[in-house]
């Protein structure tokens, strides 16, 4: 009750609420892009099983986050002159989702370009239980990048400096229900946009070769990898890469309208033409 009854709180679930959506976009473009593979009636059960277990997931991650804090520590270093580092869990896992997009991403565009979505594609995951368990891989990368976002953001201090442990967990928590319930909402009329206009299916493929992108750094970073005596490698902030996807997609709304205008005076020519047509017909009748 006293969580409930804090003004911060409530703030503190707003905010995250809306970065947890924020953050969850890569996860329903991808989720999109797998789905639209299989039969019509099984996307809308890939969709809901993908994102209830991200919900899992993060859930669970967040009433394990001591183990998740204690994946940062290293358990192999390395100096090899060129490179050296520390391996930790979370980098491994970080590095491994990035690779697994980037090939991901990578081999839907080549399909898609070489005109093989019905060929080799097709085949490739047209059954749910593969496209769920593609699903479920990429969703345990994101989790830990949502939970470790969510941990930074909400203060478990005790109060009045922060929420407390059981308040901030309360607020965490109760900010993934919230967004996956939302994301559970919007995810079919995007899938089906995305799935319809290819141009879109491109640029969300584009997006997550970018995500991917930005994993690898991330987990280079989390491994504190240094090239040649003392170059870090840095993890890429999320506002620029956001900005870009946002920026991109109102640049393809902006050409989608302006090809569905360009169509309306076509459209009425035709059908001038079909009136003059059916006007003769009657005439010579």
């Amino acid at each position: 009750m006293e969580t409930l009854l804090n003004p911060d709180a409530w703030i503190a679930l707003l905010t995250l609420t809306f970065l947890e959506i924020i953050l969850g976009i890569d996860n329903i473009v991808f989720l999109s892009i797998v789905s639209g593979k299989l039969k019509a009636e099984d996307q809308p059960k890939a969709r809901r099983i993908g994102l209830l277990l991200a919900m899992l997931f993060r859930v669970i991650l967040l009433f394990g986050i001591t183990w998740v804090m204690s994946l940062k520590e290293s358990f192999m270093d390395f100096d090899w002159g060129f490179v050296s580092g520390g391996i930790s869990g979370q980098s491994l896992i970080v590095f491994a989702g990035g690779l697994f997009l980037l090939y991901k991403s990578v081999s839907e565009i080549h399909h898609k370009l070489e005109g093989e979505e019905e060929g080799t594609a097709g085949k490739a995951s047209n059954s749910l239980s593969g496209a769920i368990i593609q699903i479920a891989l990429l969703n345990i990368v994101f989790s830990f990048d949502s939970i470790l976002t969510a941990v930074g953001l909400v203060s478990a201090a005790e109060p009045p400096v922060g929420f407390g442990p059981a308040g901030a967990l309360e607020i965490m928590v109760g900010a993934i229900v919230i967004s996956i319930i939302i994301m559970l909402i919007f995810a079919g009329p995007v899938s089906k946009f995305v799935n319809e206009h290819p141009t879109i299916q491109i640029l969300g493929l584009s997006f997550l070769i970018l995500i991917g992108v930005m994993l690898l750094a991330e987990g280079s970073h989390l491994a504190e990898l240094k090239f040649f005596g003392g170059t870090e490698v840095h993890s890429i902030p999320k506002g620029y890469l956001y900005f870009a996807i946002f920026f991109s997609l109102f640049v393809e709304f902006l050409n989608l309208k302006m090809k569905k205008n360009a169509k309306k005076p076509v459209q009425l020519h035709n059908n001038k033409i079909l009136d003059d047509k059916l006007k003769d017909a009657d005439y010579n009748n």
